[in-house]
């Protein structure tokens, strides 16, 4: 049978980050992955940000949610019948940020997977500096993600203080109690930097298996988040960087938890990544032109128009900052 990983995380937490390192663990180890980019809305940036994985030793296929709930679990499963059939040691499956982790489970009790995949771990990324604001919706999320998990990983730690890191892992577990799990997190958590993990610590990563826990289910993401896409913006980096700051900071605009994408500056692609306020560009060999806004309560007409001007106006602007 083909074991089977689930990688799990609310919005921004490192997910891509973390895969990127997992599969090439395994890859040089000799190993033939699969990895399935089950990603919220109708385009899928995540799987750029992996093509450079793809290889002899690892394929890359995506599921994208521009479909209802029920068609989006048919093809969740159609796909996952069709990498059975290619001879994976391994398949990972990165969800988006607002993924039911139930669907995981509900599809590979059905036939035929049943039959031809092993559930090998459920793993969580977490934030190691988790916003305190999450509303009633996200908390669930948050609870519903790690309450099934066999290890907890907090992504971004060198960035985060001993309190820091203590808060977070006192947020998961207030957050299971208050969606009625009895699971709580102290050692099944991994505070390490991710560039100083090891072999040994992969190894014990793939070895940590997952939980079936009960929790009362609350929400659908389809209920209260939104993605919006946005195509050929003509923006420079600077402009960009500009627009977030504000996007993030006025709640006007929705409570917006993650903006991603590319953008061209000259002739070099540019990986944009902001979440919880921060705002990168990373040099990536590819791109397409295509910037995503994902949130709660999106207010679709007032972030077009803020995206279409030119130069935001003296009480929209901010303290210009070095991108990084």
């Amino acid at each position: 049978m083909i074991k089977i990983d689930l990688i799990t995380g609310f919005l921004g937490s490192g997910k891509t980050t973390f895969i990127k390192k997992y599969a090439k663990y395994f890859m040089d180890k000799g190993s033939r992955i699969g990895i399935l980019e089950n990603d919220f809305g109708a385009v899928n940036v995540d799987r750029m940000l992996l093509q450079e994985l793809q290889g002899d030793k690892c394929d890359i296929e995506t599921v994208s949610g521009a479909c209802d709930r029920n068609c989006h679990k048919r093809r969740f499963k159609t796909k996952l019948i069709s990498m059975g059939m290619l001879g994976y040691d391994r398949v990972v499956i990165e969800p988006s940020g607002i993924f039911d982790v139930d669907e995981f489970f509900d599809s590979l009790h059905e036939a035929p997977l049943d039959r031809w995949y092993e559930i090998g771990n459920v793993i969580a990324v977490a934030d190691a500096q988790l916003p305190d604001d999450l509303s009633e919706q996200s908390e669930y999320l948050l609870a519903s993600q790690t309450a099934n998990a066999g290890l907890v990983i907090l992504s971004r730690t060198q960035f985060a203080s001993s309190q820091d890191i203590i808060k977070t892992i006192g947020h998961i577990n207030q957050a299971l109690k208050n969606a009625g799990c009895t699971r709580t997190f102290s050692a099944d958590i991994m505070t390490k930097d991710w560039c100083q993990l090891t072999g040994e610590d992969f190894y014990i990563i793939q070895a940590s298996g997952y939980h079936k826990e009960s929790y009362i289910k609350r929400y659908t993401a389809d209920s209260v988040y939104r993605s919006l896409y946005f195509m050929n913006l003509s923006l420079t980096p600077k402009a960009l960087y500009q627009k977030i700051e504000v996007l993030f900071a006025n709640h006007h605009y929705g409570k917006i938890y993650r903006v991603k994408g590319f953008i061209k500056d000259n002739k070099q692609w540019l990986e944009l990544n902001a979440v919880n306020g921060s705002i990168c560009f990373t040099p990536i060999q590819n791109g397409q032109e295509v910037f995503i806004v994902i949130g709660e309560n999106l207010n679709k007409e007032s972030i077009n128009e803020l995206l279409a001007k030119q130069s935001l106006p003296s009480d929209e602007s901010c303290a210009e900052k070095s991108m990084r």
